[in-house]
């Protein structure tokens, strides 16, 4: 055996990560693992891998019989910070509100928030994952966190210490930081004026215990609340982090790359953990970003590329979209497709199934299919995703023809798989390559016909009254199409150049491109009334 062999990894990062966990906390009662995201706007499909990692660890847990819990935490407590492109200027009069007190801007949601938290709550029901859901802006306003943020702010000095600790003299310098007035006046928290609802205030005074004296900066109006009855505070967001790690006691959350840098968010959060909070913190993966593959950039709100994971379940079947993620390490990067990379990603998808069955996987490549669906549902003989694009444009998207069709090919595809990977190639043509996608024209394309031979005229001809006799079956279609302009008089090779060129006629006159599906097929499958029509040139 050769050392390369010998030195690959022999199970899924999944189980080494829960091998980790187990040795880290190998007594608890509940292993809570966690995951969040801010529903500042589209919840979009790079998200996702934060809520697949850590699900990925909690199945690994379940399997090793551990009382598990996995939250999901809506940060709609936050702040409204920006008006995102999509939405009406309008709105900037809501920034500085709690993100659930912004109104939906369709008005079809009770707020702003909710209505990215349920699309995205919607596709987690179709891709099987479970989560225990955690709203903020309940959590905060039931008062369940209120002794830990009396405790944050007691330790405020400790906490503005430990953030000064991680920055550079050169950004202390550029913020024009002085560390004696930074600890003095350093409030973990921020606050919502009881008379506008927005964050707009300074902070007067801490008396301590659960009172705190601010003014408003917009009334210009002071104001004192109490922590334990107005449940208007909201810690910052690496304090929050660590305080929530403390309340859940959670064991695993996993983070963007960002936060995994050795001064990132996590090195922070954690020392706050365990010096304010006294609790160890979480197990943590950093995890790489998603990339994208038939649209511009990475996937990123600031950047405009605002694809959801309801966007995404519209082309990629929910087990298939798992596997693309649950195959790579975190560490690793990968792309997510919506041009012709998708078929291939398909393909393999198929295959490692096939492998699967004949049992030709190894452990790390069976534990990411096994995780990603259930192995007693996979199809039997699916259709090729590349085959559900051509032959549904053929017919239209009709279910029902397409079947006719596969029978009369002789091709046993799996009738789930045709019904599923029908509709999400006719999306994936439809929505994201349109530039591939063919149909009949409505009019006869009269401009090509003016440039076409009275030869080229007369095939037109001879297959236009053939069809109208009633060719029908695809067999007797695909000797007519090769015969029309064959000549018996000339040699092989120049009977295929007069062949490729009256299928080029014919494709032109029918859907205005010089190449399309097969032909046969075609004409079998389209209205034979509208054939007719486009082929009437003469």
């Amino acid at each position: 055996m050769s050392p390369l062999i010998r030195n690959l990894p022999k199970k899924h990062w999944s189980q080494e990560i829960a091998e980790n966990i187990l040795q880290k906390f190998p007594d608890k009662k509940v292993y809570t693992c966690a995951a969040g995201i801010t529903p500042s706007g589209v919840v979009h499909f790079g998200n996702l891998r934060d809520v697949i990692t850590s699900w990925a660890i909690a199945k690994q847990l379940i399997k090793q019989n551990k009382n598990v819990r996995f939250i999901f935490s809506w940060d709609d407590f936050d702040r409204f910070r920006k008006v995102p492109k999509n939405i009406d200027e309008s709105f900037s009069k809501y920034i500085g509100l709690p993100l659930t007190a912004v109104p939906d801007p369709k008005g079809e949601y009770n707020s702003y928030a909710q209505r990215f938290e349920k699309e995205f709550e919607e596709s987690m029901k179709k891709l099987g994952i479970v989560l225990d859901y955690r709203y903020q802006s309940k959590e905060y306003q039931s008062g369940k966190y209120d002794e830990l943020i009396i405790q944050a702010l007691q330790h405020r000095q400790e906490i503005a210490e430990i953030l000064l600790s991680f920055m550079s003299e050169k950004s202390k310098k550029e913020k024009r930081i002085n560390e004696k007035d930074f600890k003095k006046n350093y409030y973990p928290i921020s606050i919502y004026s009881r008379f506008t609802g927005k964050d707009f205030v300074k902070i007067l005074n801490y008396d301590g215990e659960s009172k705190i004296k601010y003014k408003c900066l917009e009334k210009d109006k002071v104001d004192i609340i109490d922590i334990t009855n107005d449940h208007v505070v909201k810690l910052s967001w690496k304090v929050d982090w660590a305080m929530r790690w403390k309340f859940e006691d959670v064991i695993f959350e996993p983070g963007g790359a960002d936060h995994a840098e050795p001064n990132g968010s996590y090195s922070v959060s954690s020392l706050i953990s365990k010096k304010v909070f006294q609790k160890e913190p979480p197990l943590f993966v950093g995890y790489q970003f998603v990339g994208l593959r038939g649209l511009a950039g990475k996937m990123s709100s600031s950047r405009g590329v605002l694809i959801s994971p309801a966007q995404m379940l519209e082309i990629y079947e929910p087990s298939l979209l798992k596997w693309i993620y649950l195959r790579k390490k975190p560490s690793e990067t990968f792309n997510i497709a919506f041009d012709d990379e998708t078929y291939r990603q398909y393909y393999e998808f198929d295959t490692e199934v096939e492998k699967y069955k004949r049992g030709e996987l190894d452990s790390i490549q069976k534990e990411s299919l096994i995780l990603s669906t259930d192995a007693k549902n996979f199809y039997n003989n699916p259709i090729p995703f590349r085959q559900a694009v051509a032959y549904g444009q053929i017919v239209q998207w009709n279910l029902k023809k397409l079947n006719i069709l596969l029978k009369n090919l002789g091709l046993n595809y799996d009738k789930e798989s045709v019904k599923s990977r029908l509709e999400k190639a006719r999306n994936w043509l439809e929505t994201y390559n349109l530039d591939k996608s063919f149909k009949l024209r409505e009019e006869i394309n009269t401009e090509y016909a003016k440039k076409m031979t009275p030869e080229q005229v007369y095939r037109i001809k001879v297959l236009k009254n053939k069809l109208k006799e009633g060719v029908s079956s695809i067999k007797e279609l695909e000797k007519l199409v090769y015969d029309v302009p064959k000549n018996p008089s000339l040699s092989l090779k120049e009977n295929v150049s007069l062949q490729r060129a009256f299928f080029k006629d014919v494709y032109n006159l029918l859907i205005g491109k010089d190449q399309g599906p097969r032909l046969s097929t075609f004409l079998w499958a389209v209205d034979r009334k509208k054939i007719l029509k486009l082929l009437d040139i003469s």
